[in-house]
């Protein structure tokens, strides 16, 4: 089935063109790098793996309660449109929820292999185009267990939001080569990683949290790819060149957090915008998100070296600055362990079933089943 056809409205267009502009750089010095960043590259290859055979995709799930969502985080909790709905029309909105957010997750994975492509085109060391090469092949991964779990297992896609498509559509189109690290890797990825962790650490459904965790363990080694390589150049960038890229970031987070609220869902239920967006702003639920969608992007920003007075002040304004504190090596470590702990868990459990059907059909052998010839 085209995908086209499982959109809740149609995209403007099949394609988006956004115009490449910076230049394509190469480098001949082969046997020189740093060694943090080689050590990523190696770990980035020695950390491949394949959608289709390390996820269960033979779980079942019930795209009516997906990602096992309680009736209190809905936005529509509590207002005058909740009583109103059957629990058909619950179940409906909470696909749609799903839908909605994985469908954003999914074309800001495609955004980020582009980037990372760019990045390899652009970026100036040769250690670094290795790492964001692997990098392409991750982000292509994701992109791949998005679109298949929304056209398996959801039936329903939406198309990007306007938002998220005007920060990506920047971060493409500046000419500078760090721009696309500092866009995708810092801010959509690092908003992402937040939401992904949310869900994960939430859901009780075993596909979702074994997709979310998977592509969290990658996601773990980007934001650090893109934090060794902005820390480097950053530090070699006067005053006015730091500042423009804190406007960037600034206009950025304001965007993420003002704009991505799944207005579009509730529209999709008859519900006027203006109105949607009000209902959604008072939602205890998306302030708490909100809060989280920063646990990742502040404390990424001050350690690259942006910790200007105004952009200080933007997170002072959004109720995040004390987030710059967090320890984001050791939310990423705690990424890395979830990853392997369901992977423990789930082999362990199957090599158990392996084991009592081979004890059964030993008993059974043993005790002169009939049927089985003795």
């Amino acid at each position: 089935m085209s995908t086209h056809e499982l959109y809740t409205g149609d995209p403007e267009d099949s394609h988006w063109s956004v115009p490449a502009s910076g230049a394509a750089r190469f480098s001949w010095e082969y046997d020189d790098g740093r060694e943090r960043l080689l050590a990523l590259y190696q770990k980035g290859k020695d950390k491949q793996w394949d959608g289709a055979k390390r996820i269960d995709w033979d779980l079942q799930v019930d795209p009516y309660d997906a990602l096992g969502t309680p009736d209190e985080a809905m936005t529509l909790y509590g207002t005058r449109h909740w009583a109103k709905l059957t629990d058909r029309d619950k179940g409906e909105l909470r696909r749609h929820y799903t839908s909605w957010q994985f469908s954003q997750f999914l074309h800001g994975e495609q955004g980020a292999m582009v980037c990372a492509a760019r990045i390899v085109e652009s970026v100036p060391d040769l250690d670094a185009k290795f790492y964001s090469a692997t990098q392409t092949m991750d982000e292509a991964r994701h992109a791949e267990i998005y679109s298949r779990f929304l056209h398996e297992k959801i039936g329903m896609l939406y198309p990007i939001n306007d938002n998220l498509q005007g920060l990506l559509g920047d971060t493409l189109r500046d000419s500078r080569w760090d721009m696309p690290y500092l866009g995708m890797q810092v801010l959509i990825e690092g908003l992402a990683l937040a939401a992904f962790g949310m869900i994960r650490d939430s859901t009780n459904k075993p596909l979702p949290q074994q997709i979310l965790a998977y592509v969290m363990q990658d996601e773990a080694r980007h934001v650090a790819f893109g934090r060794m390589a902005l820390r480097d150049y950053y530090k070699q960038l006067t005053d006015a060149e730091l500042r423009e890229r804190e406007e960037f970031v600034i206009e950025g987070c304001y965007l993420m957090r003002d704009r991505l609220r799944g207005v579009e869902v509730l529209e999709n239920f008859g519900i006027g915008r203006e109105e949607a967006a009000r209902i959604s702003e008072d939602s205890e639920f998306l302030h708490l998100f909100r809060k989280l969608l920063f646990s990742r992007i502040v404390p990424c920003v001050k350690d690259i070296g942006l910790w200007g007075e105004r952009l200080q002040k933007a997170y002072l304004d959004m109720g995040v600055f004390d987030m710059g504190d967090s320890n984001l090596d050791l939310l990423m470590s705690q990424d890395e362990e979830i990853a392997e702990r369901l992977d423990a868990e789930r082999f362990a459990a199957e090599e158990g079933e392996r084991v009592a059907e081979v004890t059964e059909a030993i008993a059974q052998g043993a005790a002169g089943t009939p049927g089985d010839g003795t």
